[in-house]
């Protein structure tokens, strides 16, 4: 049996049916073997979104899908996607076409194999779970199978194979596929249950582990015994819907202040699935949760912090099984928690218009609009921040991005390969003009398949949080940010006509009642660019402070600018204050 068609039984045998790729010579004999079986190929007009589509389809639908690349400036230009899907945990299969092993054998000591080769194995093998050049033909089998367990057990991740040429050509004989077994980590679950009886103000911190061990519906079930508040990662963002009794909010540097304060307050913080990075503690980890025992489980005992009183090494869904029958309520500090949230909404008086609506009221608003299962993916700056400060999602719709690597140009490929996994479901990217340019060819492969997809651009002239670091490093002198510095963007509505999609312009609050639900309820590809002030700022955020020698340091994750008055923070944290937040220069 050929080589390029064994890759394909494969991949039906493990109910993979969708690739994206792109095709070139070193990769010709794959995609032949795919046309010949029942397995859609999505061709795409950039190696990286091939690799961010495949993502996507396994972060909207838990199933895997792969990638198909070529050699040379194929496989090169794959490698910032392949990132990202280590950086986000995503189970990938990258296949990529290589130089004939001639090559390889006779020009191993020189700088590049034949004409386009180059070991890119060896290249990703630190943002890889798994990288290997097939050089004999009759390992195929074994190989495959080897980077999918991979792929799948432990900490998820991509995996490559990297398949010569003449490789692919090669007639083996066919044996029996081996039945995929996935591996149990499980170190118990220690004296979890006296620290959450024991506590008076617990808190859960959900994350993207939930998501990815399967086991969401799992984790709603114990918060049923277990009525913890619950606060989300960005990443675990869809895992409750925003009117849950427990839900609280989403905490960090670019959190929610309720969720910070409720967060600062706690005595017992479980991080289900979070690797708890700088996003969600802020800058001083002595400053975290601080009279709070911390317990941390994780599949990856490499993203244990120093700060964790505990550290269970497990999978999240097996941990959640363990606990279901714990039972546990304190009903005083949820009131108090439901209290605090009503004293600070996701909207505060920070989020002005000014010319242009604001960004976050915008995304408030457009929450409004959501269809009941929409699949919502962001790019980055205001789409990311914004988007992910103010939505409020309802039970069914998902949402994600690129969290780990934080690509610019990851929206619409991300958008593209959500929409080829649940054509179903209507799919809306929260993009920016920056970002939009970085992988705008993708607007094409949307348009060709007629998706359900509906773009929004926020346009602030260009690239408004490197503005923001300029202002803060350079006092304001900014440098290729903007149209008066060297960065020029397209008319966005010129774009969409010739790509072929539907057009909406929103410049006022008018225009937003106007056009919105008209874009929202449009049948097929749309796009609508909502203008904001170029300048405007990304808040509530934990900055760094002045006290009052005018030395700057990192406040705790409480303390979010536009700083709050002492007496209020007084009011809120009680006995539980800062010493920092006692040295604040609040003028």
């Amino acid at each position: 049996m050929k080589v390029s068609d064994i890759i394909c039984d494969f991949l039906l045998e493990q109910k993979i049916s969708t690739v994206f790729g792109i095709i070139g010579s070193a990769n010709s004999h794959i995609y032949d073997s795919i046309n010949n079986k029942n397995i859609r190929i999505i061709n795409v007009h950039n190696e990286q979104s091939a690799i961010i589509a495949a993502g996507a389809y396994y972060k909207t639908t838990g199933n895997m899908a792969c990638a198909l690349v070529t050699a040379g400036g194929g496989v090169t230009n794959a490698v910032t996607g392949i990132v990202s899907l280590w950086a986000d945990s995503t189970p990938t299969i990258v296949l990529c076409g290589q130089e004939s092993s001639f090559y390889i054998y006779n020009h191993c000591n020189r700088r590049m194999y034949g004409t386009q080769g180059l070991d890119i194995a060896h290249m990703v093998s630190k943002t890889t779970k798994y990288s290997k050049t097939i050089m004999d033909p009759n390992t195929i089998q074994d190989e495959l199978e080897n980077a999918y367990s991979i792929a799948l057990n432990g900490r998820k991740g991509p995996v490559l194979l990297d398949i010569p040429f003449d490789i692919q050509t090669k007639n083996i004989e066919f044996r029996a596929w081996n039945a995929f077994v996935p591996e149990t980590i499980n170190n118990g679950i220690s004296n979890i249950k006296d620290l959450i009886l024991n506590s008076v103000r617990p808190v859960i911190i959900a994350g993207n582990g939930i998501k990815l061990s399967k086991s969401v519906d799992g984790f709603k079930n114990i918060i049923k015994n277990i009525q913890v508040p619950v606060l989300l990662t960005w990443s675990g963002i869809d895992i409750l819907p925003d009117d849950h009794p427990l839900y609280f909010g989403r905490p960090g540097i670019y959190g929610q202040r309720a969720a910070n304060f409720i967060l600062q307050k706690s005595d017992f913080v479980l991080v289900l699935g979070s690797r708890m990075a700088l996003p969600q503690t802020g800058y001083d980890f002595k400053e975290l949760a601080r009279g709070a025992k911390i317990v941390m489980v994780d599949v990856d005992t490499t993203e244990f912090k120093e700060f964790a009183t505990l550290c269970i090494h497990t999978d999240c869904g097996e941990f959640i099984k363990q606990i279901q029958d714990i039972n546990y309520i304190n009903q005083n500090w949820i009131n108090e928690c439901v209290e605090i949230s009503k004293k600070f909404p996701f909207i505060e008086e920070a989020h002005i218009d000014n010319v242009f609506p604001n960004s976050y009221r915008i995304i408030d608003k457009l929450s409004d609009f959501l269809k009941p299962t929409q699949i919502i993916v962001t790019d980055m700056g205001t789409a990311l921040l914004s988007g992910h400060q103010a939505i409020r999602l309802q039970d069914g719709q998902t949402m994600f991005s690129s969290y780990g690597l934080g690509e610019m140009g990851y929206g619409l490929p991300a958008a593209l390969g959500a929409a080829i996994s649940s054509p179903e479901r209507e799919v809306l990217c929260l993009n920016c003009d920056g970002s939009m340019m970085m992988n705008l060819q993708e607007l094409q492969t949307i348009i060709q398949h007629r998706l359900k997809v509906k773009i929004v651009i926020f346009n602030n002239d260009g690239y408004l949080m490197i503005k923001h670091t300029q202002k803060m490093l350079f006092k304001g002198k900014y440098n290729a940010v903007d149209s008066q510095t060297g960065v020029v963007l397209p008319d966005y509505m010129k774009i969409a006509d010739a790509f072929g999609y539907e057009k909406y312009q929103i410049k006022s609050w008018d225009d937003f009642y106007e056009y919105y639900p008209r874009f929202m309820d449009f049948d097929g590809p749309s796009i609508c660019e909502i203008f904001m002030d170029p300048n405007q700022d990304f808040v509530p955020k934990v900055k760094g402070v002045l006290n009052n020698d005018n030395t700057i340091f990192a406040p705790p994750i409480e303390e979010m600018s536009p700083l709050l008055k002492m007496d209020i923070i007084e009011d809120v944290m009680k006995d539980n204050i800062s010493l920092k937040s006692k040295i604040i220069n609040r003028v």
